[in-house]
């Protein structure tokens, strides 16, 4: 049978999701059940131990399909990129609540009543979902407890104009292997992050990136532009100007901005070379 990519497809030697049977071999094949993310983030892992490498995190309200728990581990497949891996299944809950908001700022607080000088509940970061059953004054309370200040969330349908500003916004965030909040990130979550910001779908990993998000640019022969993405092997960064270049990166152990000439070289010492250019539909990055 076809090989899967098994980031992206729900299956391993003794369970996988109904949707593939007939296309791999597993002993059991299973539909999976809608489970929501309750918890500020959780972090997806390759395994089901917390020493196990992360591979990507799941933000608040987010929702995931479960099709195992054991031992306080689900596995899951995530609804906006595919993702599979395994969460603490203690931060899923079975009462799913449709959002109505998203965070539109790096991070804010979740807080007990509608005071900002009271011990917050939660922080939670950029792109999570929440639920606002009412204005509360400067303050939205939420369906299932809490209250955030209004001025950090926008309706769902609402989007930032500028997915490269809101990478900007980054600046200084230091990078974890994995990481999809504003505590840490790697390079490929930021791309994710701040297109998802701006309505732009595009998968988790680099190399998916690389192969999907919006169209390929002939580089060498045409000028960059703001908002183009530059891809190496396992590696993604953005422009913010024809020449300037910001990406969360393992030298800087940040997201840092840099001329890209600078950037391709020292990547070219450690012998890599650009591997091609891509560029998200227009409209929203300015």
């Amino acid at each position: 049978m076809t090989k899967l990519d098994p980031r992206r497809h729900v299956y391993r030697g003794d369970l996988a999701a109904e949707t593939l049977r007939g296309s791999v071999d597993a002993k059991r094949y299973v539909a999976g059940e809608t489970r929501q993310v309750a918890a500020p983030s959780l972090p997806l892992r390759r395994e089901p131990r917390f020493d196990a490498p992360l591979d990507t995190e799941v933000l608040h309200g987010e929702t995931v399909t479960l099709y195992d728990e054991q031992e306080g581990w689900a596995w899951v497949q995530l609804h906006h990129d595919n993702y599979v891996g395994y969460v603490p299944s203690g931060g899923l809950v079975t009462d799913v609540t449709a959002p109505t908001h998203r965070v539109s700022v790096l991070r804010t607080y979740v807080f007990p009543e509608p005071d900002s000088k009271v011990p917050p509940l939660a922080m939670l970061s950029l792109n999570a979902r929440i639920p606002v059953e009412k204005i509360a004054g400067r303050y939205l309370r939420l369906r299932n407890g809490g209250f955030v200040y209004a001025r950090h969330a926008l309706p769902v349908g609402d989007l930032a104009q500028d997915y490269v500003t809101v990478a900007e916004g980054f600046l200084g965030t230091p990078y974890l292997w994995g990481g999809r909040t504003s505590v840490g990130l790697d390079c490929s979550g930021l791309v994710q992050l701040a297109a998802a910001a701006a309505g732009h779908a595009v998968p988790r990993d680099a190399d998916m990136q690389a192969a999907e998000a919006g169209h390929a640019v002939d580089w060498q022969a045409a000028a960059l532009e703001r908002g183009d993405l530059v891809f190496w092997d396992g590696h993604v960064g953005l422009m913010t100007s024809p020449e300037s270049f910001l990406h969360a990166n393992a030298h800087h152990m940040a997201v840092e901005r840099e001329p890209l000439s600078e950037a391709r070289d020292r990547i070219k010492a450690a012998g890599f070379e650009v591997t091609g250019v891509r560029r998200l539909p227009r409209g929203r990055h300015g």
